[in-house]
């Protein structure tokens, strides 16, 4: 009945989108509405922790304008204790989806022990690609299965022709390669103990980052003439490398626990510099409205499509907010905000003429959309407490039309 009357409640938000405002609103959210958002949806106040706020997650769509908003991938959610959240976009416009269950015996370890269980046994996880048109789907991790648990379908930079995911082995998540169908699974990580993760190719696929116990690491795409980048013994936690969609520079989080900023180093390894301070910011977003273990999630900086800006959060007073800096080392502050409203996980849409992200300033975690320079703040989801809406991604062109 809840997820009832918020849909209602939806549905009439969309109404008074398309029907309030003046001629230039109307233009407004007539430019927006050729482009759709994916984000994930849950409830966000049941005592009980994340284990059954987690349960109730939607996999969602909605215009930039905030119309036609609606759950996809509903039929693939099969069985009690599962649930559905959308992890981006494949390039051909089909939603990447994980679908994943985790048996109430794994919950109730979890919480008593306050971390996350390690384990294969009680929990399934599996990556789909999702025709939000017609609802075909495509499991490509079940094919040739590697581990009960997958997570993080992308795009392989380095080969077109290939797909990456993270899977559960040993105990460990290890990136793994694959083609298209799902078949020829190939483990990219070496066998070694080392915490490797965050496997990050350049777009052009001639240059590779990742992270190894939290240091970070720069080598040609076939793993050949790595290097350590950052050498600062002040920057303990090294993280999230991101390239630049021109290949040209490597974006990545050094610092203190808690205590990291954005950096910028270039593809060849030279040139590191910090690009930004977070002014105190933690660098991530409490899901629940009752505090679990865990249950922060990170709030990470994004490059704009032309690879001129980096769009991140910072503390500012008593608020986050909304930011960008230029490779010159202009910034800019795209938001002004209430003492206390969080502004969190911006993504800069395809042609970077909108940005998408979360805000607390109506009182909920909703999702808004501005214009790149922060102008033209719209709601596109209804902000409603004990409820959140998370992790928005851009779908990669412009539709008028679910196909």
């Amino acid at each position: 009945m809840k997820w009832a009357r918020y849909m209602a409640a939806v549905l009439c938000l969309s109404a008074l989108v398309l029907t309030s405002g003046c001629q230039s609103q109307s233009a407004l959210l007539a430019q927006r509405s050729h482009y759709m958002v994916g984000y994930t949806d849950s409830r966000c106040d049941d005592v009980r922790g994340q284990y059954y706020n987690g349960l109730t997650r939607q996999a969602m769509v909605v215009r930039a304008d905030g119309s036609e908003r609606r759950a996809i991938g509903q039929l693939l959610v099969t069985r009690e204790y599962q649930a559905a959240t959308i992890t981006g976009w494949w390039p051909d416009g089909r939603a990447i989806l994980n679908v994943g269950y985790k048996s109430p015996e794994i919950g109730a370890w979890e919480t008593q022990n306050k971390t996350f269980a390690k384990t294969t046994d009680g929990q399934e996880s599996d990556c789909f690609l999702v025709d939000i048109g017609t609802g075909q789907a495509v499991n490509l991790t079940a094919v040739e299965r590697v581990s009960p648990v997958n997570r993080g379908l992308a795009p392989w930079p380095a080969d077109p022709a290939r797909a990456t995911f993270l899977a559960s082995v040993d105990g460990k998540r290890r990136p793994f390669t694959m083609k298209l169908d799902g078949t020829d699974k190939r483990q990219v990580s070496s066998s070694s103990d080392n915490f490797i993760y965050g496997l990050s190719p350049s777009p052009d696929g001639r240059r590779s980052a990742y992270i190894i116990n939290y240091k970070l690491y720069l080598a040609n795409a076939d793993g050949t003439n790595a290097r350590r980048v950052d050498e600062d013994p002040k920057h303990e936690f090294q993280f999230i490398p991101i390239w630049s969609p021109d290949s040209q520079w490597l974006m990545f989080l050094a610092g203190e626990h808690y205590n990291c900023h954005p950096h910028l180093v270039r593809a060849d390894g030279t040139g590191l510099r910090k690009l930004a301070d977070r002014g105190g910011y933690r660098g991530v977003i409490q899901t629940l409205d009752y505090p679990d273990f865990h249950s922060d999630s990170s709030d990470l900086p994004v490059w704009s499509p032309d690879s001129r800006w980096v769009y991140y959060t910072s503390k500012v007073g008593q608020a986050v907010e909304l930011m960008r800096a230029s490779l010159e080392g202009e910034v800019q502050q795209l938001t002004r905000s209430k003492p206390g409203v969080l502004n969190y996980q911006p993504k800069t849409s395809p042609d970077g003429k909108l940005v998408v992200f979360g805000s607390t300033r109506d009182g909920a975690r909703a999702l808004y959309v501005a214009n790149a320079d922060g102008r033209a703040v719209r709601a596109i989801t209804l902000p409603v407490k004990g409820r959140s809406q998370m992790h928005p991604h851009w779908r990669p062109q412009p539709h008028t039309h679910y196909s």
